[in-house]
């Protein structure tokens, strides 16, 4: 084999060493604090995106560096053939104010994910000695990246060119608890959900529905994984979006807002299932580390003693009353949804040029599918902040359906 590169070989598109797999806004950031962003021109934005619902105190919180900076100065890393204190202390903070025992720490959400479906089909082979194996999840879900998480996706985009793929997931319609029911077979061992679906266009589910799918694994003896990766951590308006709905799952995966920024994910589930993690079952080698559950402790705390979730709750039906009402009458849009900050505004068309209008105006959205405008500020956003964002957002969808009813008149 040659050693030679041939002109631009491994520079990617646009001469990127990068392999080409995120669709990139053309903007580069290089700092954060608060609600602001700015990038390498030195241009200001209003971050109403929280890197898809990560920094959810805001960039650079005070609370998470100042924890991460003692951390830093006394251990990053000794992996889990040791015991690390911090993971104790994290795990306590989530299980003292959760449904769940236990807690198995890893890297992502996607790992998060994996583990809760490992998790569940060993716990019906080896705990309670049966051959289930299935997974129900929905259409229009987001679960990962990995073979099994975005073969758990109802969403087919995500598994183009990835086949074969695992077996063992079946995908019901969300919302309809008439056709869930005919998905259960003697085979299903649980049912994954997301209370409120992000990727999927900000859709949260009915407590009907919710109630369907607690009815049928008590009936049927399923596990319920409640994914919460993008909801949990006070995004919705409470700590967990579960507690909306006066439910209690069997598992729960968590990312994304555990860490402010910092890469954790971790697995929740009640004390049963500790048989079927037993010593050398699962494992990660970054799981936990003390660096990764320093900045969890921080986040916690500080949501925990600050009351974040109430004030997301606060913020979030002030967001969507203001939406509302300079929406009102727009013929691009068709409805707002959502619950606390996790914020939907589904329009009658593709909302790219919207969203990309609005960076320009310095407020950085981003869509969920292709119709759906999606808002992810921060919990400390303040009431002028979010007037600021409700008013570009308002401007450039009016804007846009003048020039829609304008084009309209001239092809008349």
């Amino acid at each position: 084999m040659s050693s030679q590169k041939e002109e631009g070989q491994g520079q990617g598109q646009a001469g990127s060493a990068l392999f080409p797999t995120y669709a990139r806004f053309p903007i580069t950031m290089v700092k954060g604090e608060g609600s602001k962003l700015w990038d390498d021109q030195g241009n200001e934005y209003l971050d109403f995106a929280s890197g898809i619902a990560v920094t959810n105190l805001g960039h650079s919180p005070k609370q998470v560096r100042d924890r991460l900076v003692a951390q830093l100065d006394e251990l990053w890393h000794v992996s889990n053939l040791f015991h690390i204190p911090n993971q104790d202390r994290l795990a306590v903070l989530l299980t003292e104010n959760s449904f769940a025992d236990a807690v198995f720490f890893c890297n992502s959400g996607a790992e998060a994910n994996e583990a809760a479906i490992k998790i569940a089909r060993r716990y019906n082979a080896k705990v309670l000695g049966n051959d289930r194996y299935e997974v129900i999840t929905f259409q229009t879900s987001f679960h990962g990246r990995t073979l099994a998480t975005l073969t758990a996706t109802g969403q087919d985009k995500v598994k183009e060119g990835f086949h074969p793929l695992p077996v063992g997931f079946v995908h019901a319609p969300y919302n309809d608890a008439e056709a869930l029911q005919s998905c259960v077979t003697d085979k299903t061992c649980a049912i994954m959900l997301e209370f409120v679906q992000g990727e999927g266009g900000v859709i949260p589910a009915t407590p009907e529905f919710v109630a369907e799918v607690v009815r049928l694994c008590e009936q049927h003896n399923l596990l319920l994984i409640a994914d919460e990766i993008q909801t949990g951590m006070g995004r919705t308006g409470k700590l967990f979006a579960y507690e909306h709905y006066g439910v209690e799952p069997d598992i729960m995966t968590l990312a994304k807002g555990l860490g402010s920024g910092f890469p954790i994910g971790a697995m929740l589930g009640k004390a049963k299932l500790r048989e079927a993690f037993s010593a050398g079952s699962h494992g990660t080698t970054f799981g936990g580390t003390p660096i990764a559950t320093a900045a969890g402790i921080a986040t916690i705390e500080t949501m925990l003693e600050e009351r974040l979730s109430e004030r997301a709750a606060e913020l979030g039906d002030y967001i969507q009353a203001q939406l509302r009402e300079k929406l009102a009458g727009n013929p691009l849009v068709k409805t707002v949804r959502g619950l606390g900050l996790l914020i939907g505004i589904e329009c009658t068309g593709p909302v790219g040029d919207f969203v990309s209008t609005m960076h320009k105006r310095g407020l950085i959205i981003i869509s969920a599918g292709p119709n759906v405008i999606r808002l992810l500020p921060n919990f400390y956003v303040s009431v002028e902040e979010a007037d600021r964002g409700v008013g570009i957002i308002a401007g450039v969808l009016a804007e846009q359906a003048a020039l829609a009813e304008g084009a309209a008149t001239a092809k008349n």
